[in-house]
C-alpha cells in the first residue's frame, strides 16, 4: 500500500530543500537546489517552481495529500501569510499557502523554519518524554520556541521565540540589529560570534593566531578550537558567549520552568553543550531534568521533517 506523504518545503538562507514525509517523519524523497532570499517575491517564485520541478520528475506513487513550507522570520500560521523577511527592512506580505494552493490543488500549510525545527522536536524528539521544553536553534541568528503542555506557543503576532533578543548583558556594547543593546544573538549566534572576533581584533592583534580576514565569516568552530588552545582572541569571544547562552537559558528557565532544553541549528555540536555545563547555576536548573542537551535529530532534514508534521498536524484538526 502507498504511504500518504506531505511535501516539505524547506527554505533556507543557502538551500532550499523539498521532499516527501511520511507521518512517522520518515523522509521517502528529497532534492536539494540552490536559495535566494533576497526578497520575499524571489524566494517565493523560487518555492513555487521547486515544487512544480519536484512533481514533474518524482519517482514513487505516494499519495501527496497536502504541501507544507518553513520559510525564514514571521509567518502567519493562521493564515499562511509570509509576513516578513526582514522586519522593518523587507517587509512585503505573502498568500504564500494561497498561491501554492492555486497552482497545485492540493492545501498547503506555511511556518516558518525554527517553528518546524521545533515540531519535529516535539513529535521526534524530547516532546515524546517532555512536554515542557524549550528549543533554541543557533546559526547564523539565533532564536527558538517554547513548548507548554506538549503545545508551541506562537504568540498573538507569531512573534513568539525570538530569544535572540533577549537582553543578557545590561553593560554590553554590542547593539543588535533591534535596535538594543545586550541582546544574546549578537554575542552567541555564529554570525555574533564571527562580528565580535572582528571587533575585537584590534585589541589582540599583537597576541592571538587567529586569521582575521576582513569582510570575511570565522567559523564558530574555528573559534572553539582557538578557545581550547587558549588563544587570547578565540577566548574573549567565545567565553561572552557561553557567558549570553547560559544566562538566555537560566531566564527561559525561570520563565516558563521547562524540564528540558534542546538546542539545534549549525553552531551547536558537543563542545558548545559541554562548555556551556559550568556556566548554569545549579539551584536556577534544578527542575530542567531533562538537561540542557543537543538535539538528536538530523540537522539538515529537521526543518522539513518537521514543516511536513506540521503539515499532518493542520490536516488532522
Amino acid at each position: 500500500m502507498n504511504a500518504q506523504t506531505v511535501l516539505g518545503v524547506d527554505l533556507g538562507g543557502t538551500k532550499l530543500l523539498i521532499g516527501e514525509v511520511t507521518a512517522n517523519g520518515q523522509v521517502v524523497a528529497q532534492q536539494k537546489m540552490p536559495s535566494d532570499i533576497t526578497n520575499q517575491r524571489i524566494a517565493t517564485q523560487l518555492i513555487l517552481d521547486a515544487i512544480a520541478a519536484y512533481l514533474q520528475q518524482r519517482q514513487n506513487d505516494n499519495q501527496i495529500v497536502a504541501i507544507a513550507v518553513d520559510v525564514v522570520d514571521r509567518v502567519n500560521n493562521a493564515t499562511g501569510v509570509w509576513e516578513d523577511i526582514v522586519p522593518g527592512v523587507n517587509q512585503e506580505p505573502i498568500p504564500l499557502a494561497q498561491l501554492v494552493t492555486e497552482r497545485f490543488h492540493l492545501p498547503c500549510f506555511v511556518g516558518n523554519d525554527v517553528m518546524a525545527g521545533t515540531v519535529a522536536e516535539n513529535k521526534l524528539g524530547i516532546g515524546r518524554v517532555e512536554k515542557n521544553f524549550v528549543y533554541i536553534a543557533i546559526g547564523t541568528g539565533l532564536a527558538g520556541r517554547l513548548v507548554i503542555d506538549g503545545k508551541l506557543l506562537n504568540g498573538e503576532d507569531y512573534n513568539a521565540g525570538e530569544f535572540g533578543h533577549m537582553v543578557v548583558d545590561q553593560n554590553s556594547t554590542v547593539q543588535c540589529v533591534c535596535g538594543r543593546y545586550g541582546c544574546v544573538e549578537p554575542l552567541a549566534s555564529g554570525l555574533g560570534m564571527s562580528n565580535r572576533a572582528h571587533d575585537l581584533y584590534p585589541q589582540y592583534q599583537a597576541e592571538t593566531k587567529l586569521l582575521i580576514t576582513p569582510d570575511e565569516r570565522i567559523g564558530a568552530d574555528v573559534l572553539f578550537n582557538g578557545y581550547d588552545a587558549g588563544d587570547p582572541l578565540a577566548r574573549a569571544v567565545v567565553t561572552q558567549a557561553l557567558q549570553a547562552l547560559s544566562n538566555l537559558i537560566m531566564n527561559l528557565t525561570q520563565i516558563a520552568n521547562p524540564k528540558a532544553f534542546r538546542l539545534g541549528g549549525v553552531t551547536t555540536g558537543g563542545w558548545l553543550v559541554d562548555h556551556l555545563q559550568p556556566y548554569l547555576q545549579p539551584t536556577t536548573m534544578r527542575f530542567v531534568t531533562g538537561g540542557v542537551k543537543n538535539t538528536t535529530l538530523n540537522p539538515n532534514t529537521v526543518a522539513l521533517q518537521g514543516c511536513a508534521l506540521y503539515g499532518f498536524e493542520r490536516l488532522a484538526a
